[in-house]
Parts: structure tokens; C-alpha cells; sequence
């Protein structure tokens, strides 16, 4: 792309495709120990329209096959030429680690979405409180950012809480904002403070005390928490116990059940006898077709039968595993990875997505 190029206004451009377009990292920062920014612009130029709060799935090129991940964005859809994620790497990362030891600008990446339902677009209120713990920041970074960019009179709490001082992720960013966002009230809570951090911030971990002496009003907010299991599971029972109204309470987890993989390898499931229950799908890009077993969703059939769905969360959330039907009828049970008008298109979930008779997806 040359330099001329660059310099389109954004009616001259369409909104990023991801089953058309791949990105480009842009620049690679390093934000507390073991957390690293990314972020990346369109291959082809286009720019990027999301709810804040959302995130896509990365296909990292590993050997070896292919690794998929789910991660928050943490740019904001205000600035929409360019995305970021932002990833912390745990002791058993593999893809993060993957990223951290070889993306780098220039680098070009496959990415699927963006999804998911945890934005304060949904949830339209006068005042907010934002909980995080850890990487779980990135989502609240990116609502923050939003309102700063378009609704700066907002009156937000913000309450990020990190073990020690270093692991603070976004501090001189959300200082930054602080300047500008005169209704945002900012507090970190420190596990661990050093003796040379002196004053900063409140020390301990997240309780009933705390958040009412950070957060007397509460109560009138609409609440965002995302972090560690642990983390969501204490700020829950702190509001349960105080009898918040839960309804205007939201949190982002990407727990999920445990997914049943088809063990059987190709040569047996194509040999075998299907049974009388099962149902034919027809996999039309691979020019391959397969018996869905009764109770086995379509990803699973792929799977067996040797064609490649990219997938990430496998229970209908992430929307990675989209996938045009061309033909037939499915019972589809999704959890928000999908929308209305796609599934008008004639566009399927495959990891929740089963058959009543014969199928015919564009795989």
C-alpha cells in the first residue's frame, strides 16, 4: 500500500469484512510485565465497525495447525481505522506466548468477528461502574474511550484492581482520560503496595467496604465487571448481599461447557455404517459428505469427516465458526454469536447448529 493510498475519508471506504479481509499488525506495545498491546488496520483498507465492548477471534498460524483465540478489543469503535487487543501471557498460554514471540508489524493475520453482547450499548444509563481485575480492563478501556470520544460528561466510577502496582495495565492512559472526562471518578486497588508507591491508591482486595467507600452510590449505577472467575464471583456476592438489583448488573466471561470432541478418525467414519437416525451433510467447498450422528452438531460432522470450520468458543458465542447454509434446515441454539439479519442471509453457527434432514453448508 503506498503512501497516497492511506489518506481516504471514510465515506470513500466500507466497513471491514472478515470473511473477506485480513489484518496487518501495525505496532506491537509493551503494556505491564507479560501484557502486550496489539493492533492492526485492514489489509485492505477498509475500517471497523463495532459495539465497544466486543471482541474478535484471532487465527494464529502455529504448527501444527492453526491456533484460534478470543480476545477483547480494547481500541474503540470512535477511532475506527485501526483495532487493538490487548493479552496477557499466563504461565500455560500457548497462542498468546505464540503471538508474543512472533506477531509483528507487517505480519498479516486471519480474524474472525467482531461478537458478543457485553457493551454499554445494550445497557443505556446516566451513571455506570466499571470493576475490573487484570487483563480484564480491556473491555471497560474500550466503553471508556467510547464516552470520552462521545459522551465525555458521562458520569463514570472506575475501580481497576491489580495485584501490585507495576501490573497495572492502562494507568497512564486512564489518568490521561481523567483529565478530560471530568465526570470520571478513577480508583486502582492494589493487593501489594511497595513502600515507594506511597500513597497510591487503596490497598486490599475488593469487598463490601471498599466498594462503598470508593463507590458510595452504587447502588444507582449500572454495573460492568470483567476479570478473573474468582474476582466476578466476589463482586457478585458483594451485590447480592447488599440486595443490588441484578438486572443492571453485567459481566464478561468466556467460560464455556465442555465440548464433546469426535474422536474417531476419518477413515473409520467414512467406512462405518451411519445409522438410520442420522442425517446427510453435504460440504460443498471441500466437495465432501458426511452423516451427522444423532445429538452431533455440524462442526462435529466436519470434523470427522476431515473439512476444516475454524472454531474458538464451540458454544455459540464467538461467531468464528460462521458458516453459509446453502441448502436445508438446522435447530440452531446460539449464544449471541450471531445475528438476526445473517441468520435471515442464510448464515449457520456450525458448533450449535444440527441438522433435520439433509444439509448443505458452504464449507
Amino acid at each position: 500500500m503506498n503512501a497516497t493510498s492511506l489518506y481516504k475519508y471514510l465515506d470513500e471506504m466500507v466497513p471491514w469484512d472478515d470473511r473477506l479481509q485480513v489484518l496487518e499488525c501495525l505496532r506491537v506495545v509493551d503494556e505491564a510485565p507479560d501484557v502486550k498491546s496489539f493492533a492492526f488496520r485492514s489489509d485492505s483498507q477498509t475500517w471497523f465497525r463495532y459495539q465497544p465492548g466486543q471482541f474478535i477471534t484471532l487465527e494464529l498460524p502455529a504448527e501444527p495447525e492453526p491456533l484460534m483465540r478470543t480476545y477483547t478489543l480494547s481500541s474503540s469503535p470512535s477511532r475506527p481505522f485501526s483495532i487493538a487487543v490487548t493479552v496477557k501471557a499466563q504461565a500455560d498460554s500457548i497462542g498468546t506466548r505464540w503471538m508474543f514471540d512472533n506477531l509483528k508489524p507487517g505480519d498479516h493475520i486471519r480474524a474472525f468477528g467482531p461478537s458478543g453482547d457485553f457493551s454499554l450499548h445494550n445497557h443505556p444509563a446516566a451513571k455506570y461502574l466499571f470493576l475490573s481485575a487484570g487483563s480484564g480492563i480491556t473491555p471497560m478501556m474500550s466503553m471508556l474511550l467510547w464516552l470520552n470520544d462521545f459522551a465525555p460528561q458521562t458520569d463514570v466510577a472506575f475501580i481497576n484492581c491489580a495485584r501490585r502496582y507495576d501490573d497495572l495495565i492502562f494507568r497512564r492512559e486512564l489518568e490521561l482520560v481523567g483529565n478530560y472526562m471530568h465526570g470520571l471518578s478513577l480508583d486502582f486497588l492494589l493487593e501489594e503496595r511497595a513502600r515507594r508507591e506511597g500513597g497510591f491508591g487503596h490497598v486490599g482486595r475488593i469487598d463490601a467496604t471498599r466498594l462503598k467507600l470508593i463507590a458510595p452510590d452504587f447502588a444507582e449505577r449500572e454495573i460492568f465487571c470483567c476479570g478473573p472467575d474468582p474476582f466476578m464471583r466476589a463482586v457478585r456476592q458483594i451485590l447480592e448481599a447488599e440486595s443490588f438489583d441484578m438486572a443492571h448488573y453485567h459481566q464478561e466471561s468466556f467460560g464455556a461447557p465442555t465440548i464433546e470432541r469426535v474422536q474417531a478418525p476419518f477413515e473409520e467414519i467414512i467406512n462405518a455404517e451411519p445409522p438410520a437416525d442420522a442425517q446427510p451433510v453435504r460440504f460443498a467447498l471441500s466437495d465432501v459428505e458426511a452423516s451427522c450422528l444423532p445429538d452431533q452438531t455440524i462442526l462435529q460432522t466436519a470434523r470427522a469427516a476431515g473439512v476444516r470450520i475454524p472454531a474458538a468458543c464451540e458454544f455459540g458465542l464467538c461467531g468464528t465458526c460462521k458458516t453459509l447454509k446453502l441448502s436445508g434446515d438446522v435447530e440452531m441454539s446460539h449464544n449471541g454469536g450471531i445475528l438476526d439479519h445473517e441468520i435471515e442471509e442464510g448464515y449457520i453457527l456450525a458448533c450449535c447448529s444440527r441438522p433435520l434432514g439433509p444439509v448443505t453448508v458452504d464449507a
